[in-house]
């Protein structure tokens, strides 16, 4: 049975256009002070009760005052496309094409953002936000530092929702959880001498060797395991000396762990001793420092968990009712396996999970898309998860 429309022809048309809209602004992390302006312009256009940000860059749009609290959240910074010309469909012309809608953050994940945003205004209109406060945050920065914008959102505004719904990327399909992300440095020493004569120093990369074997090992070992699996891989080597004609005094290898569910922040700690055990070496967070859009300067520490929401928590459970309402069918529980903004609200104790338009895989690559059908779809999804908030404890 076709499931009741929530949506106008007129706001379905509106919501499509405004997508196309935050896809040509060009939005790279640390530069979305545009879109940021842009976006709040129309939440108030669209009768948001309140429109603030914080001194990070982030958007924050409000509608109602009621007990119950949920946000609802989209970064709305992109990668580059510095292959612009390798694209079938300039990244930025926002075409839409046999019902698909292409360009860079189509998918990674303005089309979430906006269908957020109309759920929000359209559930006001439908009456479904009485006796609860909906959030929009529209966040920045997420590229590269996953949920240090929500850390400062929710610090700066005093916000704790009761639910967070993260509308990265889905398919339309409800994620239950994510993997988590540790970004690690290890650093061998050496000592430093002429390459003429290398027997009188100690080569840092030479000592890096077996720590690569050991990576590459630990990877394998890993792979043997269940879905979801954790992965570790070497991304970066460089090594420090004197000049090239000279034994580097230190060697430095970055590592990109991907964390399953089950693993503790002491297992990776113990694996990650194991690395460098036996060799001049050490390990260390790999630590990084950024720049907002407003100036602000961040430090940011990934070290993130993996999450997972119970099938029988209420939020699931309300989630789960809007999409049988939705789609007319049970749904299929996913788990995402990269890291979102979730790893701030999760730590934080709040009830998340994740659900929107979009596929996946498409995230960061040439030719990015979504169906408009999902867009639209995705906003009815939202609306209904608000409608389900007042019959959820």
């Amino acid at each position: 049975m076709k499931p009741i429309d929530l949506i106008t022809p007129e706001e379905k048309e509106d919501l499509i256009a405004f997508t196309q809209n935050l896809i040509r602004i060009k939005s790279f992390s640390g530069q979305e002070g545009e879109i940021v302006r842009f976006i709040a312009q129309k939440m108030i256009a669209l009768g948001f009760d309140e429109v603030r940000r914080d001194a990070m860059g982030n958007l924050l749009g409000r509608i109602g005052d009621g007990q119950k609290v949920i946000l609802f959240d989209s970064h709305v910074d992109t990668v580059t496309a510095d292959d612009e010309t390798e694209w079938d469909i300039p990244p930025f012309s926002a075409a839409i094409v046999d019902g698909v809608l292409h360009g860079r953050g189509s998918t990674d994940m303005k089309s979430g953002a906006a269908a957020s945003i109309y759920a929000a205004a359209i559930a006001k209109r439908l009456g479904y936000a009485s006796g609860k406060t909906i959030y929009v945050s529209c966040s920045v920065l997420e590229e590269y530092c996953n949920g240090e914008n929500l850390k400062h959102l929710f610090e700066e505004m005093q916000l704790k929702p009761d639910y967070v719904i993260i509308c990265e990327a889905s398919n339309n399909q409800i994620m239950l959880g994510h993997k988590g992300k540790a970004m690690f440095t290890i650093q061998t020493n050496g000592v430093a001498a002429h390459s003429s004569a290398p027997e009188k120093g100690r080569n840092a990369i030479y000592e890096m060797a077996e720590i690569i074997q050991r990576v590459e090992n630990t990877n394998l070992e890993l792979m043997k395991k269940d879905l979801p699996r954790g992965t570790l891989v070497m991304s970066k080597i460089a090594s420090t000396g004197a000049s090239l004609n000279a034994v580097p005094a230190r060697c430095e290898a970055y590592l990109d762990r991907r964390i399953a569910p089950g693993e503790t922040e002491e297992t990776i700690r113990q694996e990650l001793d194991r690395l460098v055990e036996g060799k001049d070496a050490s390990w260390q967070v790999a630590t990084q420092y950024r720049k907002s859009w407003t100036g602000i300067e961040i430090r940011y520490d990934p070290f993130h968990l993996a999450w997972k929401i119970s099938p029988a928590h209420p939020l699931t459970q309300a989630c789960t009712a809007a999409f049988i309402e939705q789609f007319g069918s049970q749904p299929a529980y996913g788990f995402w396996d990269f890291c979102t903004n979730a790893v701030t609200p999760v730590k934080l104790g709040i009830p998340t999970i994740g659900f929107g338009p979009g596929e996946p895989k498409l995230a960061h690559m040439r030719n990015e898309r979504c169906p408009l059908d999902q867009i639209t779809s995705a906003c009815e999804f939202y609306i209904r998860v608000i409608k389900e908030g007042k019959n959820r404890k």
